[in-house]
């Protein structure tokens, strides 16, 4: 997996970045209207990267921040929103913003982003308001304890073509029983559970 590129900016606009590497090679990534704010005048950066494989693609989603891309992630765990909807919601709301009005319940102020419905926006409060520390407007996904190898193994299943949900339901019982499992054992474990 890709966990960052850097390069020179060869293209930007509100929608994509293209990064060149110092090894020629050039790589478009969509982005929210946040990172596009935090490149535009830059001529260098280095972008924190989400891929999807599909069958019918490869896509990168490139954000300025970590933090950004944490949110990202779990937007898209949210059943009902995919990555440009995630896109959307980022564009629409800062980082910060949107993890404080995620974590005060707020589905009025979802729902006023294009795209977002009332039953989407309770979907995300629900899922994803236990995932912000109160007071704080940071994802605490390391609190449910998932691991840097449990995290390995979800994007291994869910690019393999498994349900995220149900991969992460299983993969959550076997860190629990054996936290210290390695990827590759954790992989084969979960595939005879699924």
């Amino acid at each position: 997996m890709i966990e960052y590129i850097r390069g020179e900016i060869a293209a930007l606009t509100p929608a994509s970045v293209t990064l060149e590497t110092p090894a020629g090679i050039g790589y478009i990534m969509n982005i929210s209207l946040q990172s596009f704010d935090s490149l535009n005048g830059k001529k260098t950066a280095r972008i924190w990267v989400h891929e999807v494989i599909r069958e019918d693609a490869w896509v990168l989603y490139g954000f300025t921040e970590e933090r950004e891309r944490e949110l990202f992630r779990a937007l898209i765990g949210v059943s009902g929103v995919g990555a440009a909807t995630a896109l959307i919601l980022l564009s629409s709301l800062p980082g910060e913003e949107l993890a404080a009005v995620i974590s005060a319940g707020d589905a009025k102020r979802l729902k006023a982003v294009k795209g977002i419905g009332a039953k989407t926006a309770e979907r995300i409060i629900v899922d994803l308001r236990d995932k912000i520390k109160a007071g704080d407007t940071t994802l605490n996904i390391s609190s449910h304890g998932v691991s840097a190898a449990q995290e390995e193994a979800l994007a291994a299943l869910t690019m393999l073509g498994f349900d995220r949900k149900a991969s992460e339901k299983v993969l959550r019982q076997l860190f629990d029983a054996d936290p210290g499992m390695k990827v590759e054992t954790a992989i084969k474990k979960a595939l005879t559970m699924m």
